[in-house]
């Protein structure tokens, strides 16, 4: 059995081939990707394929999404300490703002915000905007 069907079956998802696929291809991006990149990359598959996929991913705790500001939903790779759980898990994101690319910073968590009674917070994302280290050199 291969690394990719075990990291599937131990979050309780059958390895299917586009599965095997579609986690190759988030695990080799260093950065988060929107449903269009997947899309471009498997442009024989059909695109309520690719996100009932990533969905699954993300309800099942291999992936997750990232709302970057951008107007597109963007995906990641869970690291493997990481649970993306309220309260838990939960870390910083940068949008560089030159190369429109989203990285997760999965060492920079988000603090616990206490909100009033009553309030129940379902997500929370804080994404940082600017420079990332490759444009700032250039």
């Amino acid at each position: 059995m291969t690394d990719l069907a075990l990291i599937l079956e131990n979050n309780n998802v059958k390895p299917t081939a586009m599965r095997l696929l579609v986690l190759q291809f988030l695990m080799k991006n260093k950065t988060a990707v929107s449903l269009t990149s997947i899309e471009k990359d498997f442009d024989n598959s059909e695109r309520t394929t690719l996100y009932r996929t990533v969905k699954t991913f993300v309800e099942s705790g291999i992936a997750h999404q990232i709302d970057d500001g951008t107007g597109t939903t963007k995906y990641a790779i869970c690291k493997e300490q990481c649970n993306c759980e309220l309260d838990v898990d939960l870390h910083l994101h940068f949008h560089c703002t030159h190369c429109n690319e989203t990285v997760c910073l999965t060492e920079y968590k988000i603090p616990h915000i206490n909100l009033p009674e009553g309030y129940k917070a379902d997500d929370v994302n804080l994404v940082v905007k600017g420079t990332c280290d490759k444009c700032n050199t250039i």
